[in-house]
């Protein structure tokens, strides 16, 4: 399948000259010495391919129109193996808008007529990605992913789509930017919307789900735990490995948050952190900071760090609300608080949030905390300090509309997953279905 980044996707992308560089300079400098035929011709081709490994996504497969060989690249086993190697590591973020709170995916539905003049309905699947570094945002397309999936964690570079039909889940893990679909056996517990652990690693997979049992037709507990895992020693368990949850939890459904070999998850009523240790298939609690004046806490991986990060209200004791992050110190039972958001910048976040509540995401040095109930997000650098309200992109429709919201995830760009031809090795005949 072709990358995601092509001029037919119709992506936004934005590419800015130096200021001041007029049309005179610029073909000055293409007819210049420097820009040589006669010595760039020569440039060796593996240097040639380190510097294209290192380009970012957009501009690589920009440079895959240049030429037959470039455009291969993406075929050429020596260039991705390369590619592995140095390929720097960026830590973006994804976006999907929906109008529910149940992580579905947005899509915009066009109808078009047949040529019986009947009404067809086409879904079209996109997503969103931001570049904290540039603060580009770029749009890509997900409609080869099956109708009936959201995306539930991301991993790797790698997203972990499941299906929302009650019942036993199927999961498929795609990579955006080559278009590759690889599918999971079936979980063998029915679940309505459980909580998903994703970890991607150089050569192994792991996936837990967790909690929202099926009980009856009408009925959901939080009991049980399924784990997948397969790996290059030729190790495997296809959710035969399973764990009960600590007895009246009450986990948050969704995405869990993986740190180190662990995955993380919050529990309501009274608020506190689960944990779940993936070698060990074990559960435990972890008090969580101030719990009794949290409000809307998340969980969020930072630079190998799990940061709690929540609003607190102490109105009885006259403290001033505030937004506040805690890290999990290396014994895994207290916290220490490490930033709080300005309280000017809060008084705006509260009034913007209007009550509803956020959701956040961490990935590298960056946590994003997207108010639900719009689009606006607001983007905290933990190395520099740092606030700043991300601008909206421009290819998100519907601004404005209270309906719409984003659903983010730590997103890791790479054309290249070497790792999902493990799952070559596991025979599915249902993904059949998916490919036809």
């Amino acid at each position: 399948m072709e990358g995601a980044f092509n001029n037919a996707m119709l992506l936004p992308f934005s590419y800015t000259f130096t200021p001041g560089t007029s049309s005179t300079n610029v073909t000055d400098s293409v007819t210049g010495p420097w820009m040589d035929t006669r010595i760039w011709s020569k440039l060796p081709q593996t240097l040639i391919d380190r510097v294209l490994a290192f380009l970012p996504p957009p501009a690589f497969f920009r440079a895959r129109c240049v030429c037959k060989r470039w455009y291969g690249l993406l075929f050429s086993n020596n260039f991705l193996e390369l590619y592995i190697q140095i390929s720097p590591r960026r830590h973006w973020f994804l976006f999907f808008k929906h109008k529910s709170l149940k992580s579905y995916i947005y899509r915009n539905n066009n109808s078009t007529n047949d040529s019986g003049g009947k009404t067809m309905t086409a879904n079209i699947c996109e997503g969103y990605i931001f570049d904290p570094y540039d603060i580009a945002w770029y749009r890509i397309p997900f409609s080869f992913v099956p109708s009936g999936f959201s995306p539930a964690a991301a991993s790797g570079g790698l997203i972990c789509w499941v299906s929302d039909e009650a019942g036993a889940k199927s999961i498929i893990l795609c990579n955006p930017l080559s278009g590759s679909l690889s599918q999971l056996p079936p979980t063998l517990r029915p679940r309505l919307f459980p909580s998903i652990g994703l970890k991607v690693g150089p050569s192994s997979i792991d996936v837990a789900v967790a909690g929202d049992d099926l009980i009856s037709p009408y009925a959901v507990k939080n009991l049980s735990t399924e784990s997948f895992h397969i790996d290059v020693g030729g190790f495997y368990s296809l959710w035969g490995t399973t764990s009960s949850l600590p007895r009246l939890c009450s986990l948050e459904s969704g995405q869990m948050v993986c740190v180190d070999d662990r995955f993380y998850c919050m529990n309501y009523n009274p608020f506190s952190v689960l944990a779940y240790e993936i070698a060990a298939n074990s559960w435990c609690k972890i008090q969580a900071p101030m719990r009794r004046f949290l409000r809307s806490p998340r969980l969020v991986e930072s630079m190998g760090k799990l940061i709690l990060v929540a609003a607190v209200e102490k109105s009885k004791l006259n403290v001033p609300k505030s937004l506040r992050l805690w890290r999990l110190q290396p014994c895994g039972t207290t916290w220490i608080e490490i930033e709080r958001m300005p309280q000017q910048l809060y008084l705006q976040f509260a009034e913007l949030g209007g009550g509803h509540g956020f959701d956040c995401v961490g990935h590298g040095e960056f946590i994003a905390i997207i108010i639900r109930g719009s689009i606006k997000v607001l983007l905290f650098d933990i190395l520099r300090k740092m606030w700043q309200w991300i601008p909206p992109c421009s290819c998100i429709d519907g601004v404005g509309d209270d309906d719409d919201e984003l659903h983010g995830f730590a997103y890791e760009p790479t054309v290249t997953t070497p790792v999902t031809g493990l799952l070559d090795q596991i025979t599915i005949p249902i993904f059949q279905s998916f490919t036809s």
